[in-house]
């Protein structure tokens, strides 16, 4: 599963940026409502993540996963995120293959969202949400792409990445490829990966964004399902050993 979640991931490759970079989650508008959500990144890959905390930011495993445990990774912040003002943190994911889930610990703690932050959700709660059940997409992915003479590319934006907010709908809470993930019509694409799944109007993060089945974000979104109890307790612990708090 973690080879299948690294090749068809949706973090973005920073060469892929040049000469300009890419834009927002498909179909989405600028977002000013989500100032927890940043972007991550370790020099030659972009992801998006939410902070649970001051010292603690949630992001997908297959991001940065090459790099090592305890691997820099720096975070960005703003709907026009600081270039000016990175904050480095450690990366940490699960070992656990079935999941996507990783976290990035900061110290000192990150005074960047003004007292805003996502928030786990209880065990289980995604079983019982009905499917097209409205879910908010909050990242810093590709906004679309152009053709001709080779593989679609990515289109760069007028500025630099921003922080795009759209509304999606749950196709099914466990999807046949692995009860670890839920499975969402199309928004999400590269760039989006470890950007959360908001129950709609909340800072509740059911799940963070992995993967798609199409190489222009056209098809179905997978994420990574956050309230399953493996998850959760995996979350608790890393957080703990690795000296965060995701008190706050």
């Amino acid at each position: 599963m973690r080879a299948k979640l690294v090749f068809a991931g949706l973090a973005l490759s920073l060469l892929a940026l040049l000469p300009g970079t890419a834009g927002a989650v498909l179909g989405g508008q600028p977002d000013t409502t989500h100032p927890y959500v940043g972007l991550a990144a370790d020099g030659t890959t972009v992801c998006s993540g939410t902070l649970l905390s001051p010292t603690v930011m949630l992001t997908a495993a297959h991001c940065f996963a090459g790099d090592g445990q305890g691997a820099t990774v720096r975070a960005f912040f703003g709907q026009v995120p600081d270039h000016d003002a990175p904050n480095a943190g450690r990366f940490y994911f699960d070992p656990d293959v079935g999941t996507d889930v990783a976290v990035v610990i900061f110290a000192p703690a990150l005074d960047v969202s003004g007292g805003s932050y996502g928030r786990l959700p209880s065990a289980g709660v995604v079983d019982g949400l009905p499917m097209n059940t409205p879910i908010d997409l909050v990242g810093y992915g590709a906004q679309g792409f152009q053709r001709g003479g080779g593989p679609p590319q990515t289109i760069p934006p007028v500025s630099q990445l921003t922080r795009t907010y759209a509304q999606t709908t749950l196709i099914a809470s466990n999807d046949k490829r692995s009860p670890a993930f839920l499975k969402l019509h199309n928004g999400a694409c590269f760039g989006d990966s470890g950007g959360p799944d908001l129950e709609p109007g909340t800072n509740l993060v059911l799940a963070v964004n992995s993967f798609v089945n199409s190489t222009v974000c056209g098809g179905d979104t997978y994420s990574a399902r956050v309230d399953t109890q493996p998850v959760l307790d995996w979350i608790t612990t890393s957080v703990g050993l690795h000296g965060g708090s995701l008190l706050h």
